[in-house]
Formats: C-alpha cells, sequence, structure tokens
C-alpha cells in the first residue's frame, strides 16, 4: 500500500518540479524557451471569473499574439476557488492558469496549490500587485466606486462624504453589493472602527439600503434607475455601461477602496511555457492596453488611468482571510439583518 502511494506520488512531485523549474529561470534566454514550448504544448487552460466579454477580447489578443489556444472556464470566484481545491485535491492536474481575485488566489497560496514566478514584468507594477511570496500577480485593481443614475440624481446632490448619506434626501434611493464585506473593512477602519460602524448603523437604520447580489446586476440597476446611487460598483463595470450611453456615472468617495483582481501559474500546470506566456501578456504592456481601454485600472505603475492621482486603500487579502468571519458577521448584521 505505501508502495503503490509512494509510486503516484512521484510523477505528481516531478511535474512540479519542471513547472517551478520553467517559472523561475531568469537566464538569457528564457523568453526564447517559453516562446519555443508554448509553440509545443499549444494551448493552456484558464479558470476566470472576469466578465465573459472582457476576457474574450484579452484572449484573443493573445491567441492571436502567441498562436497559443486558450480553453477557458468562467464561473463567480468563490467557484474558481472551489474547482480549483477540488481538482487539487483530486490530483486532477488541468488547470494552468487562474484569474480572479486576491482573496481566493491568497487562499490557493495557502493550501500549496500555487507555483511562484520570477519576472522581469513584475518590476513595472504597483507595489501592491505582487505579494513578497509571488504565487499570484495582481493585474489591475477593481476599485469600488459610487454609480448614480443621471436621471434621478442630480451632480449638485451628490455626496461628499458617507456621512452625507444620512440625509433624508437618500431615503430608499442607496444600493450595496451583498458581499462587499472587504471594501466594508477598509471604509471602517479608515474611519474609525467605532466610528465607522455607528455611522453605517445610523445610515442604514434612517434611510434603508437595497442590497442585491452581484456588481454587474447592481450596476445594471442604476442604469435602469431602479437603484438611484449605488456604495459599491466596481470602476469597470460603471465606466462600460456609461461609455454605452447608459444614463449612468460614477464617483469616488474617500476613503477609497480597491481589491487587487490578477492570475496565477498552477503548481502543477499540465502547459507551463504557455501558462507563463498568458502570465506575461497579462501584465505586459499589450495586456495593460488592453484592459485600460475597457475602464480597468491596470496594475501597471504608467498606466492609472483616470485614477492615478486617488489617493487609495488597496484590501490585504491575507488581512480579509484572517479577519474574514469578523468583517461578514458585522456586514450581515448591518445590511442584511434590517431585512428580515
Amino acid at each position: 500500500m505505501i508502495g503503490w502511494l509512494i509510486a503516484a506520488l512521484i510523477p505528481l512531485a516531478a511535474a512540479a518540479d519542471q513547472v517551478s523549474d520553467i517559472a523561475l529561470y531568469d537566464g538569457a534566454d528564457r523568453a526564447e524557451q517559453l516562446a519555443v514550448g508554448a509553440k509545443k504544448e499549444g494551448s493552456l487552460n484558464l479558470y476566470t471569473s472576469l466578465t465573459v466579454e472582457d476576457m474574450a477580447v484579452l484572449n484573443a489578443a493573445f491567441e492571436a499574439k502567441s498562436g497559443v489556444k486558450v480553453r477557458m472556464w468562467r464561473a463567480t470566484s468563490d467557484k474558481v476557488l472551489q474547482r480549483v481545491l477540488a481538482e487539487a485535491q483530486a490530483g486532477r492536474n488541468e488547470v494552468d492558469i487562474v484569474e480572479t481575485n486576491a482573496p481566493p488566489l491568497e487562499s490557493l497560496h495557502r493550501e500549496a496549490v500555487l507555483q511562484a514566478v520570477r519576472s522581469p514584468l513584475q518590476a513595472d507594477l504597483i507595489p501592491a500587485a505582487l505579494p513578497a511570496h509571488r504565487e499570484w500577480v495582481g493585474s489591475r485593481l477593481n476599485v469600488f466606486v459610487q454609480a448614480y443614475n443621471t436621471k434621478l440624481v442630480k451632480p449638485g446632490e451628490l455626496p461628499r462624504s458617507y456621512q452625507d448619506l444620512v440625509d433624508a434626501r437618500w431615503k430608499g434611493r442607496l444600493g450595496v453589493e451583498a458581499g462587499d464585506e472587504d471594501w466594508f473593512a477598509g471604509v471602517v477602519t479608515a474611519l474609525g472602527e467605532a466610528d465607522g460602524l455607528r455611522l453605517f448603523r445610523e445610515l442604514v437604520a434612517a434611510n434603508g439600503i437595497s442590497v442585491r447580489r452581484g456588481h454587474t446586476l447592481l450596476a445594471n440597476l442604476v442604469a435602469s434607475g431602479e437603484v438611484p446611487l449605488a456604495l459599491t460598483v466596481y470602476n469597470f463595470t460603471a465606466e462600460q455601461l456609461k461609455r454605452k450611453g447608459a444614463p449612468l456615472d460614477w464617483f469616488a468617495m474617500q476613503p477609497v477602496v480597491a481589491r487587487a483582481n490578477g492570475v496565477a501559474l498552477a503548481r502543477r500546470s499540465p502547459h507551463p511555457h504557455a501558462a507563463l506566456l498568458y502570465y506575461e501578456f497579462m501584465i505586459g504592456e499589450e495586456g495593460q492596453r488592453i484592459l485600460e481601454s475597457r475602464g480597468f485600472v491596470p496594475a501597471r505603475r504608467t498606466l492609472q488611468g483616470a485614477l492615478a492621482e486617488t489617493p487609495m486603500r488597496v484590501v490585504d487579502p491575507a488581512l480579509v482571510l484572517d479577519e474574514g468571519e469578523k468583517w461578514t458577521k458585522l456586514y450581515e448584521s448591518i445590511f442584511l439583518s434590517p431585512r428580515r
């Protein structure tokens, strides 16, 4: 029995060692080796939580540049996390690249299913995009902004602070996403925990708040007028709707909270050369400019866009995991309990 188990584990260890050798290689012929290896592999498997429309543009550009076919599976970030972990536990080495939010990526790091990468392109990114372990890298920032329906809310009545939302004019007009505990933690701690919690309890008691699940749904409800002002819309979603002519605009109240989203190489990637090409495409100038063109805030220092001069608190995913239960309970008690 023990012999059988050892025999089964040897190929897995060898696969992990091979991926590590490729991911950490920094010789002068690195780019050439990746290109040759990727051509032989021919494809890669990508698990992502980014919208299908945005991934289609990115994947098409990568395929045209590299000649490598991208096989994509898309789901919410929690389901991406669950699938990667389930496959790893079953010894199924199918995924090459994981593209999702920083907290799930940090969870995968803690479960030892990701591979550290050494890439010259990492030096071009903002510090918050590269954790010390290098097992994932931020390609963009999801910035939590406030979005409003331009037919129902006039620029002159926009709140300048969260305290302004306690005003009676916002009664029945506010919305929030159901799972934004990290945004909540960032805002509350910036305001001072006791004062911040007191403020949000007062706000909900005075004016109520509509809780919706899904940032895209919430943004579309703003555009339709069902939610005149939403507190937690991703900047890129709001910007894309605005560019399409929806009666929606957005602004950012301090403290502005952002969450890194990024890519990670699977520790036992079956197509490691192709996967690393994709990793570098996402943080390289071409991929970063595509993200910028679609309203995202790229992680590249020189491409921060309209929010470049805005002070932001980038969520620490390790802290989110360590204190997640606390902030989830507080979030639910304030925003969800009053609805029951």
